[in-house]
């Protein structure tokens, strides 16, 4: 297995002014001498009691290279952490902690991460007929400052999840793709991907009126609860956005690397947890598909990079959806917060760092890092960087 690492820009989100990444294009390529890759575990293990799960806390893998992974790599990813600000580090195989770095316990916020979690708590509404998809903002009742159009209104659930709304008002924060958005009404709802503030925010007015229900409540209730989360302190969750440019705030969620960790097994698992399902299989499976593929992502420059996009998830596809990264997806979020699931390796990887640093780890530095745990898997493998 040959990776081939180019450079990726990738937009920073959640911050005022864009910050232009280097393009970073992952192109896994399978030659006939090489190694096949086997998981660790068996992700399609989900519907069956047999798979690990953490209780109070996580257990851990004494010894990785009993299966299959290279405790020499696994030091060379733990070197290039120290290189940079990563607060918090943990990759979970098959339910266990291959490894961990930096303060796992410690409490921040999660940045665009926000928005994966919250299509996952859309998940059993969707299900049980609470939350229609095919629903527009008219009926729903969703308007802005300035009043939305007609044909604005037109734009459905399905459109706010996978930022095909047609709606270009402004945000009531900033760390987006709108400065590259169309005109207003140039686009039919539907038909143009742009990764916009304004349709994550307003999805999660949506959210409390159709379910009746508040979304730190049902974080709570619905995620945090049943997955015995450690650090988890509902008091710390608040709105926030500048109400003069949008009605619709911000939601923001604060977690510790651990916990994290939890919501991507969770995924991981297709939303099962000790028995119970706690999101939908099918929503799991839906909402990490890639519904916007990576040659039809907005602004042009996403087209060369690894990424499609699915319900609120980032969806590795097309070229890049091989290997190790066969059904792999990540939630996203500026400064260096990440959830990624590698069904392929049975692995989730989160890395968090701390906001107001003098210095963040860009989306590029964050796949450098996974493209070194993937070679601990595949240490027979060549990697080639250009």
């Amino acid at each position: 297995m040959i990776l081939l690492w180019n450079s990726l820009r990738h937009p920073a989100r959640q911050v005022r002014r864009r910050t232009a990444f280097s393009i970073l294009v992952l192109t896994a390529l399978a030659v006939g001498c090489a190694p096949a890759l086997r998981p660790s575990a068996s992700p399609q293990a989900v519907a069956g009691e047999t798979a690990v799960y953490p209780g109070a806390s996580w257990a851990r893998i004494e010894q990785p290279e009993a299966i299959g992974w290279s405790q020499t790599h696994l030091d060379s990813v733990r070197a290039r952490l120290t290189a940079l600000p990563t607060t918090g580090f943990m990759a979970v195989v098959g339910g266990r902690v291959l490894m961990e770095y930096g303060d796992v316990q410690a409490v921040s916020y999660i940045a665009s991460v926000r928005k994966s979690v919250l299509s996952m708590l859309f998940g059993n509404y969707v299900a049980n007929g609470t939350v229609r998809l095919d629903k527009t903002l008219a009926e729903i009742g969703i308007d802005d400052i300035g009043r939305l159009t007609a044909g604005e209104k037109e734009a459905t659930v399905r459109d706010l999840l996978t930022a095909r709304s047609g709606v270009y008002h402004p945000a009531s924060t900033p760390g987006d793709d709108l400065d590259s958005a169309p005109p207003r009404g140039s686009h039919r709802h539907g038909t143009y991907h742009l990764y916009s503030n304004w349709d994550f925010n307003a999805l999660g007015t949506v959210f409390e009126r159709e379910t009746g229900r508040n979304i730190y409540d049902a974080l709570e209730s619905d995620l945090a609860r049943p997955l015995g989360m450690q650090d988890f302190d509902r008091a710390t969750h608040r709105k926030s956005g500048d109400s003069t440019r949008s009605i619709h705030r911000v939601y923001h969620m604060n977690l510790s690397t651990r916990d994290m960790a939890r919501i991507g097994y969770l995924m991981l698992r297709e939303g099962r947890w000790v028995g119970r399902q706690l999101v939908p299989r099918e929503w799991v499976r839906e909402s990490t598909r890639a519904f916007t593929t990576v040659s039809e992502m907005n602004p042009e420059q996403h087209r060369r990079g690894p990424f499609g996009y699915g319900y609120l998830w980032w969806v590795w596809d097309g070229p890049h959806a091989t290997g190790p990264y066969r059904g792999a997806y990540t939630g996203l979020g500026v400064f260096g917060q990440q959830i990624a699931v590698l069904p392929a390796l049975d692995l989730v990887v989160v890395h968090k760092t701390r906001p107001g640093q003098a210095r963040s780890v860009s989306h590029s530095e964050f796949l450098r890092v996974l493209d070194l745990l993937v070679r601990a898997r595949m240490a027979n493998a060549t990697v080639v960087h250009h």
